[in-house]
Formats: C-alpha cells, sequence, structure tokens
C-alpha cells in the first residue's frame, strides 16, 4: 500500500494503535479526531465486480446512488469472504487503494469538505491521514454524492 501511494507521489505516514481501530468509531476514539473525518472503505458488489465507496465514518451509504454512479441496476455488500477476495484485505482493514484485484472506487463528495481524513491501511489496527482530495486522486476514484 505504501509503494502504490508513494508511485503516486504521496508518502504516507501509516500509525499503528494498541487498540484495533476497525469501526469509525474505534478509530476516531483512538486517533482523537471526530468520526466524520474516518473514511469508510465499504466493499460492494456490481454484477461480477467490486466497488469500494470511502465516505466519512459518520455517512451511510445510499446504494441506489451508489448504483446510479457506476452504471448498474443494483449494489449489494460484499459479504466478508468476497471483500477479503477482491481486495486483499479483511473488513475493518480496506484501504482505500492497491486492492488485490482492480475494483472501481468511489469517493463521497462529503468527504472533500475535510483537510484531511484518517483511512485504514490495511491492518484493523493501522490508519494514515491524507488530505481528501489527494485520496481521491491515488486511489482513481469518482467524486460523486453516494450517502
Amino acid at each position: 500500500m505504501r509503494a502504490y501511494a508513494s508511485e503516486r507521489g504521496v508518502a504516507l505516514e501509516v500509525r499503528r494503535f494498541p487498540a484495533r481501530t476497525r469501526t469509525a468509531q474505534d478509530a476516531a476514539r483512538e486517533i482523537g479526531t471526530t468520526v466524520e473525518r474516518i473514511v469508510k472503505s465499504l466493499v460492494f458488489v456490481a454484477g461480477e465486480r467490486a466497488v469500494v465507496a470511502l465516505c466519512s465514518g459518520a455517512a451511510r451509504v445510499d446504494e441506489t446512488r451508489l448504483a446510479t454512479v457506476i452504471g448498474v441496476p443494483s449494489v449489494r455488500r460484499a459479504t466478508a469472504e468476497e471483500a477479503k477476495r477482491w481486495t486483499g484485505y479483511a473488513i475493518g482493514g480496506v484501504p482505500p487503494f492497491a486492492h488485490a484485484t482492480e475494483c472501481a472506487v468511489v469517493c463521497d463528495r462529503g468527504l472533500l469538505a475535510h483537510d484531511e481524513v484518517w483511512a485504514a491501511s490495511g491492518l484493523p489496527d493501522a490508519v494514515f491521514p491524507i488530505a481528501p482530495a489527494e485520496l481521491a486522486r491515488i486511489s482513481g476514484a469518482t467524486v460523486a454524492d453516494i450517502t
């Protein structure tokens, strides 16, 4: 994941914590920030492909909006097994980029309201800070209203 970001001109400062950061609430507590600044990387299934939706820890993805943005009739949340197979990471540690297979990534426009957000870095106790615009750029995300 660090190499992926570095190849795109971003040096990530991954921070690990003694307690898990699997949920947005856990991460916010450990970091000492608000849940709005935590990025949820949620894996969805759209037909035969995976879509990773990035949104604030305080938001909820609207599946109809997400489906419209990616041009499919509907999406559903991936199972834990599907998420791991497509991204290479377990739920709770899925980063916004550097997935095992090519996944479409959609970033909720609401994240861009913050100067800095925190995202999972592949482990249930590790996160990194990043400017939302950089997050969208290096993840190759489509920015849209999906919450």
